[in-house]
């Protein structure tokens, strides 16, 4: 059990927070394609994926409609639908989208913090910090409530739903790669940064803070992948 004494009730175990159910037809299919399981450019014939996945073909169908609109695949007429390359410009053109919504959500969210939300937010840093990347998974499950702590509560939730689709994308990409230690303090030091605005309710601080943690996310993955190719060459 981990010592979690300092945490809020609602967060009073951590490992609470992580998810070990089964996963969609959607979550496979692009778990697939990040990890190469289905190769950049491979055809993707609904009836061939209910076959490997054990399922029938309306969720397959569906999974590759959502897919589509995330841009992990593209269909075209008469070629029906196939695998994008997620490469370095996969990755740059969707941390560019978070870094349009995730400022304007952090605005918001300045105007409506509560020392309650401070407390939870100081609370999930500490235990990352105690973690230190040890538990990569559950490291993952309080960074993704430390995010969604701050714009849960915003009015917009076409804008929330659109950051929080991008950031899945982010997240499962970057499971591909190991975090270098200079991008593990760093994302700590942000963390921090971030809470100094909150606390002093600086709206452009909070946001020019979290425009830099999204570009460091994202700048890290295209960093990795381009270590990652260097070694396979």
């Amino acid at each position: 059990m981990n010592n979690i004494a300092a945490l809020p009730q609602s967060i009073e175990d951590p490992d609470d927070l992580v998810d070990d159910g089964g996963s969609s037809v959607y979550e496979r299919i692009r778990e697939e394609i990040i990890t190469g399981g289905l190769a950049a450019n491979a055809r993707l014939k609904v009836s061939d994926l209910a076959k490997r996945l054990g399922t029938s073909t309306n969720p397959v169908r569906e999974a590759l409609q959502q897919l589509r609109g995330e841009g992990f695949v593209v269909m075209s007429p008469n070629k029906g639908a196939r695998v994008r390359p997620i490469d370095e410009d996969f990755v740059r053109n969707t941390f560019e989208i978070e870094l349009l919504i995730e400022p304007y959500l952090m605005r918001s969210f300045v105007e409506l913090v509560t020392d309650a939300d401070i407390i939870m937010l100081e609370a999930l840093q500490d235990e990352m910090e105690r973690l230190n990347f040890s538990d990569e998974k559950l490291h993952s499950a309080l960074d993704q409530k430390f995010h969604r702590t701050m714009y849960d509560r915003h009015y917009n939730r076409h804008a929330v739903d659109m950051w929080w689709r991008h950031r899945e994308i982010l997240s499962a990409i970057s499971w591909r790669f190991p975090v270098s230690l200079r991008r593990r303090a760093n994302v700590m030091q942000e963390h921090r940064d971030l809470i100094h605005a909150l606390k002093a309710q600086d709206a452009e601080q909070a946001a020019a803070t979290i425009s830099r943690h999204v570009e460091g996310s994202g700048r890290h993955i295209i960093e990795q992948m381009r270590a990652a190719r260097r070694h396979e060459s």
